[in-house]
């Protein structure tokens, strides 16, 4: 038997409680339903412990209070059973025998909150009700703040590591955007440089001959990856002061010029510097660019300086483009062979020259023992006529043509249309370039069948 009274509304929170009274005696269940009603409470009441089942199974219940003689199935039996079903809901026993061996039973089976004595006394037994249900109350909360901090975290967990995954894509692609951008930067210096060259035929080529050198000394002379970029732009961009140059200056060697013209040739380092000063990532190259005709010994122009006090990017730059204006004719009276060159830059030691970097020139000029690169390309290059060209193939070096002109830089990934126009030029100028494209490590092409007689006759 089961029966259901509803507790009157009130606003204490006790009205959110319900209350399970377990007895044989109606009259017990009758004067515990009064008691608990009269505080707020929901009560269910069941004639035994049967009954007292089949109510938890169907009703929420937060509290039991049982009686411990009860027939079919006592106290003990009954708040065993609902321990086991019902873990979180609170177990109080109510015994009127003064048998402990039975409480401590139900109390070790039945893991029950406390027991009560009849006959109880109402302000105690609506305490202890009160206090079981309060201390349930926070047991619940913990766990459910527990559930609820452990959800989060995992949430958490999973947040930061999408975040991660974020923030590696994003680092990736930035990585992309600013070596392109570095790529690009390069690439406009050389069509920048190659602007002078065009003045002159024996120009061609220079600028990008002498950064090249100046690369080499400067990662032989062991400086950082950004020290050897900037003297690499200063050799690219060292000739730009000579735009405004007339062709017989621009046509007459250092080594016949008059003092007039030698003091306007000299002060093109001087323009190229004031030109490039505006460009903040230009600074160093535009001060290397300033000093190249100082000298070793300090007999240089414009302000003597002399030995270190002069910067060492100027000092590789100095070296590196007197060596290639040899050869050119742009230095002496006439074109010097590239051993001519280094007999007199190696002359030059400690006059003209730094010692360190003459030692350094000499290395890469003439290797004895090279050491190996940091830092290995993964790529081969092979040379290739445009009629092997396909889309997606990538430049391992600069395409020059003939006359020396940048037509595209390394690092390029070709398109048809470029393709195409590479195929124009050479329609147009009559003649043939070579392209320099990466392969894979270990790359063998394939082989081309030479056509035999055999082939002839079949045709």
């Amino acid at each position: 038997m089961s029966l259901d009274t509803p507790a009157p509304s009130s606003s204490d929170s006790t009205s959110a409680f319900s209350i399970l009274c377990v007895d044989d005696e109606p009259n017990i269940l009758s004067a515990l339903r009064r008691l608990f009603r009269g505080q707020g409470y929901k009560v269910h009441i069941a004639e035994g412990g049967k009954a007292g089942l089949e109510v938890l199974a169907t009703q929420k219940v937060d509290l039991v209070i049982s009686d411990m003689r009860m027939p079919e199935m006592d106290g003990a039996q009954f708040l065993e059973q609902a321990k086991q079903r019902w873990p979180d809901t609170v177990r109080l026993l109510l015994t009127g025998y003064a048998d402990i061996s039975s409480t401590i039973g139900a109390i070790n089976r039945g893991e029950i909150y406390r027991y009560i004595t009849k006959p109880w006394d109402d302000t105690d037994i609506c305490l202890i009700v009160r206090q079981a249900l309060e201390r349930q109350a926070l047991v619940l909360e913990k766990a459910r703040l527990e559930m609820l901090t452990q959800q989060q975290n995992e949430a958490l967990q999973a947040l930061n590591a999408s975040l991660e995954t974020k923030v590696s894509e994003r680092t990736t692609e930035l990585k992309v955007a600013n070596d392109r951008l570095k790529d690009n930067f390069i690439t406009s210096i050389k069509v920048f440089s190659t602007l002078i060259e065009m003045r002159g035929g024996n120009l061609a080529g220079h600028s990008r001959r002498v950064a090249d050198l100046c690369r080499k000394i400067a990662q032989k002379l062991e400086l950082d990856s950004k020290q050897v970029q900037e003297v690499f732009v200063a050799g690219l961009l060292h000739e730009i002061g000579k735009v405004g140059f007339p062709d017989e200056l621009l046509g007459t060697p250092v080594a016949m010029m008059t003092p007039e013209q030698l003091d306007a040739y000299r002060k093109h380092s001087l323009h190229a510097e004031q030109l490039l000063m505006p460009l903040q990532d230009l600074q160093k190259s535009a001060e290397y660019i300033g000093a190249q005709f100082e000298r070793f010994d300090g007999s240089g122009f414009p302000t003597h300086l002399a030995g270190e006090d002069i910067p060492l990017g100027a000092r590789i730059l100095i070296l590196a483009s007197d060596y290639d204006n040899m050869q050119i004719g742009t230095l002496t009276q006439r074109c010097l062979t590239p051993g001519e060159s280094k007999i007199i830059i190696v002359h030059g030691s400690g006059k003209r020259y730094d010692p360190r970097v003459v030692e350094a020139f000499k290395e890469t000029i003439w290797p004895t023992t090279p050491k190996p690169e940091l830092q290995k390309s993964p790529y081969d290059e092979m040379a290739a006529l445009s009629s092997a060209l396909t889309p997606g193939m990538v430049l391992a070096r600069d395409l020059i043509t003939p006359n020396g002109l940048l037509m595209l830089s390394a690092k390029h990934v070709l398109d048809q249309r470029l393709i195409d126009k590479i195929m124009d030029y050479e329609r147009f100028n009559g003649m043939q370039l070579t392209a320099y494209i990466q392969v894979p490590k270990g790359y063998v092409p394939p082989a081309v069948k030479i056509p035999t007689d055999d082939d002839a006759t079949a045709a």
